[in-house]
């Protein structure tokens, strides 16, 4: 084992103690631990005190640490919930992709009027990913994961990716004709992927269902919910979903046998152990403060537009699926939250030159920015309901 091994070995260490403590203190203050974690990631980057660098074992692990966490998520949802939201999770994701891609559209063209279309047609896109890994963790602190407003979120969240993709399929098609595929070809392989999981996820739980008794006894079921898992999700990720889509209806498949409880127990001991804490102190990691303060004004107005956007988009959405006007809030502070999508189609903006580091500088201010205020926004919002459950609770 030589040197750089060892160095990774401390990193892991470094990372699972400063998360734990991160997590401490935030919950001590009354926030979800991720609030913690994600700070205390900034905290040991390059932003402070740069005690850790990110490299592609620590990436590796973070991503197996959001498809654990999107997996837990398709544990917990109710199928009969999700199919009943589907109408009012497609008006939500419809309002929280168009408002937030006109916005952004707008507000280059009014900030940088002599940039090319081309631009402003990608950052819109960029502001139309969700990435409602955060909130999963949040919800499930509050226990509202499986209200119908969590449902909705992780309905919407759904939905919101897979038109995203189509989006960023028909932009590339403007700005690139050549670096984009056929916009039937990619319905079709999202059309696949959906037609796959169904199918495959039918035939999987009737199976796990029908030798229920023989798996028990082998003592392999969490084996055999990682193989299938990690295998979805690399399917989704082939054929142009992503791949925590795949992982989250893994959990769905799982949440319809009887090895429902067994899996989600053993999954979020490993995943709560290790991968997660690995996520959320990752995104803490990739910010570089001082980037953040060159082009300070665009950043702050697509900051804005981003946290707006969804705000008034999702919300729509939400009020004509007849939500409250306090769960509409609920749910588009829900979708706030931007990080991997935004950041690999703001990656692919910068390879085909079509955006600049202006860009790129930004877009991580909207990801550091949204991840750090979704938790306690999200506490906030849901405060009324907690306290008249910890009421009923004492009563």
């Amino acid at each position: 084992m030589d040197n750089e091994e060892f160095t990774f070995l401390l990193d892991i260490a470094v990372i699972l103690i400063f998360a734990n403590i991160g997590g401490y203190i935030s919950q001590k203050f009354k926030q979800p631990a991720v609030l913690g974690q994600i700070l205390a990631g900034l905290l040991l980057g390059p932003s402070a005190l740069n005690l850790i660098t990110v490299n592609m074992s620590i990436t590796h692990m973070a991503e197996i640490g959001v498809i654990l966490l999107m997996f837990i998520a398709g544990l917990e949802t109710d199928i009969d919930d999700l199919k009943a939201s589907s109408k009012s999770s497609t008006f939500i994701a419809l309002g929280g992709v168009l408002v937030p891609f006109v916005l952004g559209l707008l507000a280059i063209k009014i900030i940088k009027p002599n940039a090319d279309i081309s631009e402003g047609l990608f950052v819109g896109t960029i502001l139309t990913a969700t990435s409602v890994s955060i909130t999963v963790q949040a919800l499930r602190e509050l226990g509202k994961l499986r209200t119908r407003q969590g449902i909705g979120i992780l309905g919407a969240a759904i939905i919101d990716d897979v038109i995203g993709i189509i989006l960023l399929t028909l932009i590339l098609g403007v700005v690139r004709p050549s670096e984009s595929g056929s916009i039937l070809l990619v319905i079709f392989k999202i059309f696949l992927f959906f037609i796959l999981s169904i199918v495959v996820g039918t035939v999987f739980s009737k199976l796990l269902t029908k030798y229920s008794h023989i798996i028990s006894k082998e003592n392999r079921v969490l084996t055999y919910a990682l193989i299938f898992c990690f295998s979805l999700a690399f399917i989704a990720e082939e054929l142009g979903v992503a791949a925590i889509i795949g992982a989250y209806f893994t959990g769905i498949v799982f949440s319809v046998t009887p090895h429902r409880n067994r899996v989600s127990h053993e999954i979020q001991r490993i995943a709560y152990a290790l991968f997660t804490p690995i996520f959320f102190i990752n995104i803490g990691l990739m910010v570089k403060l001082d980037n953040i303060s060159k082009g300070l004004g665009l950043s702050i107005v697509l900051v804005l537009m981003a946290i707006i956007g969804k705000i008034i988009g999702c919300g729509i959405g939400a009020k004509l699926s007849k939500f409250t006007n306090r769960e509409a809030l609920q749910i588009s502070i829900g979708m706030i939250p931007r990080a991997e999508v935004a950041l690999i189609v703001t990656n692919l903006g910068i390879k085909m030159g079509v955006i600049g580091n202006d860009i790129f500088t930004a877009v991580i201010l909207i990801v550091l920015v949204s991840t750090i205020i979704t938790p306690p926004l999200l506490k906030l919002a849901f405060d009324r309901e907690l306290g008249r459950e910890k009421e009923q609770g004492v009563c």
